[in-house]
Order: structure tokens, then sequence, then C-alpha cells
């Protein structure tokens, strides 16, 4: 197992939830402190409260991924007399970096919306609100023909050749391949100074634009020349379509009957109900956090009912009049997603064969107690 730095855990990270995906003028990426010491140790937070801080330095922590960014708004001064500045002196003195994943981790395949559809039950879950296009491109390669199996595997274990429900799609063709190893070289196949032919394999493949760098790697580390000789094309096919919330089918039943399947599948103990309660609800909306400005997407998309944090009184009135029902489960839901970006992240840091443990925090951070 490799020993890394917080530079190497968040490329990892950003595999799976690229800066890219954030909403415009969202605050993502590293906001206290620095990726360039040693990560032995990652607690995954939604909010980055003192509790969660002192959690941190008790747990040996060195960085913390946070869905809720601890500095959202502009900060004239950090004054350690104030909770917000006692909380960065903390993670300052005790070298604890916080990267901030927001809008980013929502849009992401198997994120925040994926893990509440998935709790939810939604079947066929679509994106509510596309917000995001991960353009098409394509990877064409040369290759020894011993090689092309071993490099074709390689490439579609990265993500490369995925097309619908199909994965590992590529197109192959078989031709001469001519080179002259010059002074400095060390060719696998030839000598330097004269030249060689040999027979190739030309392999083409697909992959969305957000694992390209993985994709590009893979390929690199896979094939067997000192150069390796390829071009990459965008397309003009349509990408796939990311974006906030989910929409899906669950089994029909009531409003007031969800609203308990969503108590018990989210752990809360209350939720807000707008609507008939004895209304059939088969087709579902969740958007994870704020949704208010997001109702009439749910409406038009034929949701009959929308579950969504922050639900505000006139947005409240506004669906009604719609015809759209609608559950607040709270804000807080979100923390679904501490043992779920944990899990991917033990996941993927184990196929690098990365030496660093990810903690869900168990630090409660709602705010609301009902009575």
């Amino acid at each position: 197992m490799k020993k890394v730095n917080g530079h190497e855990v968040i490329q990892l990270f950003e595999q799976f939830s690229p800066k890219a995906f954030a909403m415009e003028g969202d605050k993502v990426g590293l906001q206290i402190g620095a990726l360039n010491q040693s990560v032995e140790n990652v607690l995954v937070a939604l909010d980055v409260t003192e509790e969660v801080v002192e959690e941190a330095i008790a747990k040996d922590v060195q960085l913390i991924i946070a869905h809720h960014p601890p500095i959202f708004r502009p900060m004239k001064k950090i004054a350690t007399d104030t909770p917000a500045g006692r909380v960065i002196a903390k993670l300052i003195k005790h070298d604890i970096a916080v990267y901030a994943a927001h809008t980013n981790l929502d849009v992401a395949k198997g994120g925040v919306n994926d893990l509440l559809a998935a709790a939810l039950g939604l079947k066929n879950p679509q994106v509510l609100v596309p917000t995001y296009e991960d353009q098409l491109k394509k990877l064409v390669v040369f290759v020894p023909e011993e090689d092309a199996e071993t490099l074709r595997e390689a490439l579609g274990h990265a993500g490369a050749g995925a097309i619908g429900n199909y994965s590992h799609c590529s197109f192959s063709g078989a031709g001469e391949g001519r080179f002259l190893p010059g002074e400095n070289t060390d060719p696998h196949i030839g000598v330097q100074g004269r030249l060689e032919a040999v027979n190739e394999v030309r392999i083409e493949t697909v992959f969305p634009e957000s694992i390209e760098k993985k994709v590009i790697q893979a390929m690199i580390k896979t094939h067997p020349y000192e150069e390796v000789a390829y071009d990459v094309y965008r397309l003009d096919n349509t990408g796939e379509q990311l974006g906030l919330g989910r929409i899906g089918q669950v089994e029909e039943t009531t409003l007031s009957e969800f609203a308990k399947v969503v108590k018990k599948a989210l752990g809360v103990d209350k939720v807000r109900v707008v609507g008939d309660l004895n209304a059939k609800v088969k087709k579902v909306a969740v958007l994870g956090g704020d949704g208010n400005k997001y109702y009439s997407q749910a409406k038009f998309r034929g949701a009959d009912v929308y579950v969504t944090g922050d639900i505000y009184y006139h947005t409240a009135h506004d669906a009604l009049m719609a015809g759209l029902n609608m559950i607040d489960p709270g804000h807080n839901v979100e923390k679904i997603m501490k043992q779920g970006v944990a899990a991917v992240m033990e996941r993927l840091s184990q196929e690098k064969g990365y030496e660093v443990k990810y903690i869900p925090s168990e630090i409660e951070t709602d705010p609301f107690t009902f009575i």
C-alpha cells in the first residue's frame, strides 16, 4: 500500500466529483490549509462545526472533505475570538485541511442526490434539473497486436467505452506502424538507429470528458511503448446529462404512507407535508438541500410529490395551487453523503493501492430540534 498526500486524495475524489460539475459561483475546492502534507485519515462531514473539528483532532485526521463549505461568504477578517475564527484557528493549529464539495457532489453520479434516490427506493431514477453535459470524446491509440487486449481491458476498466448499459465498447483495426528509435531511447521493439515496422492495432473508444485524465493515465501506464502515439477528438454526439435532483417511480401509495417511508429511509422523526394526505403517489422527485426554486421542474416532469428541504411558506402555497405535493425532511438529510462518500473513496483508494482511511463524521450537526 502506498502512503499518500492530500493532493493525491483530492485528485482521486475529483475523478468521482469534479469541480466542473459545480453550479456557477459555488464555493468548492480547498478552503483551509494545504494538501502537500501526508494524509492517513480523512473525515467525511456534512458541516464543519467546532464539534466536528474537535472530532477530527481526536481521530488524528489530516483532511476533512465536507459537503457544506465552511467559508461560503467572503470574510473580511479572521478574529479568533469569534466562533468562525476559532474553527479556522483550530484547523490551522492542528494542520487539518478542509476541502468543500458542494453542488458538484449534488450533481455527481453516486453523490448526494443518487444516495437520496436510492434510500427512497426510486426505480429508474433520472436527473431532475439538468445542469451539465459531460462532453463525449474519442481516443485513438496504436499498440502492438500482442498487447491490444490488455490495453482494451485497461481502458474499459478506467471507464472508457461506456455506451448506455454497455461497457468496454471499442473498435479495432489492424495495420503496420513504423518508427526509427533515436539516441537516448529504450525501445520496447527494435533498436536505436534502425527503422522498424511492427504489426499494430488501432483501437478507438469513447469516454466522457470528466474522466479524460483517468483514461489517459490508464492508457499510458498499460501501453508497452516508451512514447505512446494517440489522438483525442471532441465529438458532436450529445453527452450524458448530469444535474441536480432525481425523479423516479415507486410502488403506488398515498402521500401519508410515503411520508412514513421518507422518515424511516432518511432517519428523521418528523417531516413537513404539503398536500392531500390521501393523494396517490407513484412518481417521486427528490433534491437534497434547499430545492425551493426547482418545484416547478418537479411538477413539469410529472412528479406526484417533491421531497426537498427548507420549503418556504410561499413556495408551499405555490405548489398547492400547481397541484404538487411536497415533503420536507429537512436540509440535514444530506448527511447521507457521509457514509456514501466514505464508501466510494475507500473503494477508489483500494483500487489505487492508497493507504488512507475514510471516517464518516459521527457528530450530529442538525441545528433544529422538534418538540
